[in-house]
């Protein structure tokens, strides 16, 4: 399953790129201003920019530490010594250290904490009058015990920053397999799905080879409040397009990226969520972000995204950015992300307005 997240541009990512070299041929710099699953981000690397990345969500800043700063496995040397991880030779080909470690991760035994008390029928929840179901109750314990660990590695320095990113990375990209949601956090399914009840198991990432690791900045934070701060040849952004926040329907993913155990709101379990709210989502807000980004990046040039299904009319939006630049707009068809069955159409028009600032 990998990722799951509402509006990724993985699948756009040749026609945007191409956008860009038209609109820049010249360009080195790409600024990714709200870069969320850090695919997009990867597609830039690969295709030979320097990116400068960043989201609001401590999720995105762990995927794109892994996929624009990795391009094979981090050593993991100090924790195999510390935690006495024993190399086995029972297999034809030896395992890396980070195959040992997600084994030793994978073959611990349960805990009951945080996710099982909030997230297992199990549980205990204490804000809440019945238990939910994001998890199985194995699962969410299983998940308890690989977060402690993770976390007390973390404490006492026998992973770096670069080996503690891959394994939040890893055990957030675990849960979303075996998750029993429909397509968002925003709420569990009454029932167990038949992928729900399969034992979590942290995977090995794979890793590109193509592009350099070097050079590339992330920042974690909003795009209006970092945009001084940037500094590019093209800016790509990719705003939320409704109402729908991300750190409300991301709340679980959020959660571990934190290694927090936060307050569960209601019958959801929602963490308090207010300090991530985006303007984006926002009729009333909206213009006022978009404004302080046009006005204080370091940047003439931006290729934004957005949606039939925006929050504001595509001519509103295209006569809001006439005041800052040039505009033009590409149509693209696209295939709508669903999750649940609606009276929807498969596709709808994804739109690509490139403000050159004048």
């Amino acid at each position: 399953m990998g990722h799951r997240y509402i509006g990724s541009k993985e699948k756009l990512s040749n026609i945007i790129i191409k956008e860009i070299r038209i609109i820049s041929p010249k360009a080195k710099t790409v600024i990714d201003l709200m870069a969320g699953t850090g695919l997009f981000s990867l597609a830039l690397r690969e295709n030979g920019y320097l990116v400068t990345a960043s989201d609001v969500m401590t999720y995105s800043f762990h995927h794109l530490n892994v996929l624009l700063k990795q391009n094979s496995p981090p050593s993991f040397k100090r924790v195999l010594v510390e935690e006495k991880i024993e190399i086995s030779n029972t297999t034809l080909f030896q395992k890396t250290n980070y195959e040992l470690v997600l084994d030793y991760l994978n073959h611990l035994s349960t805990a009951k904490g945080y996710f099982w008390d909030e997230f297992s029928p199990e549980g205990n929840p204490k804000d809440a009058t019945k238990t939910r179901k994001y998890f199985t109750a194995n699962n969410a314990a299983k998940i308890d015990a690989i977060r402690q660990k993770v976390k007390e590695w973390k404490s006492k320095d026998w992973i770096n920053e670069k080996e503690h990113s891959l394994l939040i990375h890893d055990l957030i990209m675990a849960a979303n397999n075996i998750a029993n949601i429909a397509g968002t956090y925003g709420h569990y399914l009454s029932k167990f799905v038949k992928r729900s009840l399969d034992a979590i198991e942290l995977m090995p990432s794979q890793f590109s080879k193509i592009g350099s690791i070097e050079g590339h900045s992330i920042f974690r934070g909003y795009a209006e409040e970092l945009a001084p701060q940037l500094k590019g040849d093209i800016c790509y952004i990719d705003p939320p397009y409704i109402k729908r926040q991300y750190a409300a329907n991301y709340h679980i993913l959020e959660t571990l990226a934190r290694e927090d155990t936060p307050k569960a709101i209601g019958e959801s379990g929602l963490r308090p969520w207010r300090d991530q709210y985006s303007n984006f989502c926002s009729k009333v807000k909206i213009r006022q972000s978009f404004h302080e980004i046009f006005t204080h990046m370091k940047c003439d040039d931006f290729l934004i995204s957005y949606s039939e299904d925006g929050l504001l009319p595509i001519d509103d939006l295209i006569e809001f950015f006439s005041k800052y630049g040039i505009v033009t707009k590409k149509d693209i068809e696209y295939k709508r992300f669903k999750s649940n069955n609606n009276d929807r159409s498969a596709t709808l028009t994804e739109f690509l307005i490139h403000l050159h600032r004048q």
